[in-house]
C-alpha cells in the first residue's frame, strides 16, 4: 500500500532460499500490510478526524499495537491457569478463589535473551499503561484512578507473545456491584473488548450456567462493543469432569445457556480444553476416567492456534476499522457539504434579488432627482452617482442586515432538519447517520455554517477515494494471504511475476 495514496500495490512473490518456508514469508507480509494499514489510517483518516471533531485522539493509536486477546470469564473458569499453559511458565496466580483483581495486559519483552527460563522480565503499573502513547489505553483514562490501581502491564520472555498480547481480567461474579469495584466494570470490558481482535469467553464445568456479571457481559456489553466472529467460546478444565458422560451433562447445560443469553437460533460452537500442566499436578479422577481426554487434545490445539491466529484477525479487523472510519467521516463530510453548497445556494440567490432590489433603489433615486429637479437629466452625471450611490448603499445594508438575517434562519431551519442533509435509504446509510448525525450537528453549530467549501471537498474526495479504493485493495490483499500456498512461493530460479494486482 502507497500510504499517500491510500492504496496498496501490486503483491509480488518473494523470491526465496530452501531455508525459508511459508510461515515467514506469510509473517512478513502480515506485519508488512498491517504497517500500511496503520500508516493509511494516520495520513489519511486522522487529520479529518481531528479536524472536524470526529475524534478527539489520533483513530491509530488503538490500533498501532500490536494484536491483542481479551480473556474474560468467571472467576474460577480458570482464566489464568489457561494463559499459563500458552506461555509455559506460572505467570498469573491460580487458585479456586478470586486471586486477581487485576486487568493485566501481558505482552512480550522483546529485549529478553532467547533460550532463558520464562518469567515476568518487567512490570509496570496503570498509570505508567494509560500515560505512555506506545500503548493504545489513552482512551481507558475515563474510567478514574481506582481502575488505574487495577490496571497493570507484565512482560513475558515467552515465544507464545511474540505476536500478541494477552489481557487477563479480573473473574466475574454475582454478588459484586459497581459501587464495589469502585469503576465500571462493563465499560472497561467494553472498552477492551473493541481494542481486541479476539475475546476468549471461559466456563468452567462447576458453573456451567452463568453468573450474573458475565450474564451482562455477554448479553449486553461483547454483543453491542464487538463483533459475533471476534467470540470464541470456551469450556475449560474439562480434566475435573468425572467421566465422558459428566462432560457431555456439563456442555450441554452450557450450550442451552448460551443459546439462551445470545439469543441466537444456532447453538454456539464451544471449544473443550483444559491444562495440561495443571492437570499433572492434580489428582481428581482415576486414569482410567479420563480416557476421554485423549480425544479431545485436538480441540486444545485447535485454542491455542487461533488465539495464536490474532495477528491474522488484527489485519480484519483494521479493514473493517478502516472501512467504518471512512464511511462513517465520509458520511459526516459529505453531510457538511451538502449544507454549504445550499447555504451558498441561498446566499447567491439572496444576492441577486439583494441586486435587483438595489437597482431599483438606483434607478428610484434618479427619478427622485428628476422630479425634485435636483438633476438635469437622466444622463447627468450627478443624477447617475447619485443613482449609484443609493444602489451601493442598499446593497450594503442588504448584505450586513436582511442577509444576515435571512442567512440566520437558514442555518436554523437546517438544523432543525439535519435530516434532509443526507440521503438514508438503505439500513447501512441509517446506521452510519446515526453514529455521526450528533458530530455534524455539534460541528454546524461550532462554525455556525462558516467554513470553506474547497477545503472540506478536498478532503471529501480524499476520505472518499479510501474508503472506495483503498478498502477495496485491502480486502484483495487479504484474499492473496488466506489464499497464499507453499507453491505461492517460488524459488530463486522462478520468475517473479506478480500474482495478482491489488
Amino acid at each position: 500500500m502507497d500510504p499517500e495514496k491510500g492504496v496498496i500495490l501490486k503483491a509480488k512473490h518473494i523470491p526465496i532460499g530452501d531455508e525459508l518456508d511459508t510461515e515467514i514469508y506469510r509473517e512478513n507480509y502480515i506485519n508488512s500490510l498491517r504497517s500500511e494499514m496503520v500508516a493509511t489510517v494516520e495520513k489519511r483518516l486522522t487529520p479529518v478526524a481531528q479536524a472536524y471533531g470526529y475524534s478527539d485522539v489520533p483513530l491509530e493509536s488503538t490500533i498501532k499495537w500490536r494484536p491483542m486477546v481479551l480473556i474474560i470469564g468467571n472467576y474460577s473458569s480458570g482464566k489464568s491457569t489457561l494463559i499459563n499453559e500458552f506461555l509455559g511458565a506460572d505467570i498469573q496466580a491460580i487458585g479456586q478463589a478470586p486471586t486477581d483483581d487485576s486487568f493485566t495486559i501481558i505482552t512480550h519483552d522483546d529485549s529478553a535473551l532467547e533460550g532463558a527460563d520464562i518469567q515476568v522480565t518487567q512490570e509496570r503499573d496503570g498509570k505508567f499503561l494509560l500515560n505512555d502513547p506506545e500503548y493504545p489505553f489513552e482512551i481507558l483514562k475515563k474510567h478514574g484512578q481506582r481502575f488505574a490501581s487495577h490496571f497493570r502491564l507484565k512482560k513475558v520472555n515467552s515465544p507464545f507473545l511474540k505476536n500478541l498480547a494477552l489481557i487477563d481480567t479480573p473473574g466475574m461474579l454475582d454478588s459484586i456491584t459497581e459501587r464495589d469495584r469502585g469503576y465500571d466494570y462493563q465499560e472497561v470490558i467494553g472498552d477492551l473488548a473493541q481494542l481486541a481482535d479476539l475475546v476468549l469467553v471461559l466456563f468452567d464445568p462447576h458453573k456451567a450456567g452463568t453468573v450474573r456479571e458475565s450474564h451482562t457481559s455477554l448479553r449486553e456489553t461483547i454483543s453491542i462493543r464487538t463483533y459475533e466472529d471476534r467470540v470464541l467460546f470456551v469450556l475449560n478444565r474439562i480434566d475435573e469432569c468425572a467421566s465422558l458422560s459428566d462432560l457431555l451433562q456439563v456442555y450441554g447445560t452450557l450450550c442451552w445457556n448460551l443459546s439462551q443469553i445470545t439469543g441466537r437460533k444456532d447453538i454456539p460452537s464451544i471449544h473443550l480444553t483444559y491444562s495440561l500442566r495443571a492437570a499433572k499436578k492434580s489428582q481428581n479422577c482415576s486414569a482410567e476416567d479420563q480416557h476421554f481426554l485423549f480425544y479431545l487434545q485436538n480441540q486444545r490445539k485447535n485454542l491455542k492456534n487461533a488465539v495464536l491466529e490474532a495477528p491474522r484477525y488484527r489485519l480484519d479487523n483494521l479493514a473493517t476499522f478502516i472501512e467504518t472510519n471512512a464511511e462513517r467521516l465520509d458520511h459526516f463530510l459529505e453531510a457538511i457539504v451538502k449544507y454549504r453548497k445550499q447555504l451558498k445556494e441561498f446566499q447567491i440567490k439572496w444576492i441577486l434579488i439583494g441586486l435587483g432590489i438595489s437597482l431599483l433603489a438606483g434607478a428610484g433615486a434618479i427619478t427622485a432627482g428628476l422630479f425634485t429637479g435636483f438633476s438635469g437629466g437622466v444622463t447627468d452625471p450627478i443624477a447617475l452617482c447619485i443613482g449609484a450611490l443609493a444602489a451601493c448603499l442598499f446593497m450594503g445594508f442588504w448584505v450586513f442586515v436582511p442577509l444576515r438575517y435571512l442567512k440566520s434562519l437558514f442555518h436554523r431551519k437546517a438544523l432543525k432538519n439535519i435530516d434532509n442533509l443526507t440521503p438514508l435509504e438503505t439500513q447501512t446509510r441509517r446506521d452510519s447517520w446515526h453514529t455521526v448525525r450528533e458530530l455534524v450537528l455539534k460541528y454546524l453549530k461550532k462554525t455556525n455554517g462558516f467554513f470553506s467549501l474547497k477545503t472540506v471537498m478536498s478532503e471529501y474526495t480524499e476520505v472518499h477515494q479510501v474508503l472506495t479504493e483503498g478498502t477495496r485493495d485491502i480486502r484483495k490483499a487479504l484474499n492473496e494471504l488466506s489464499n497464499l500456498k507453499y507453491t505461492d512461493i517460488q524459488r530463486p530460479d522462478e520468475s517473479t511475476k506478480p500474482a495478482a494486482e491489488i
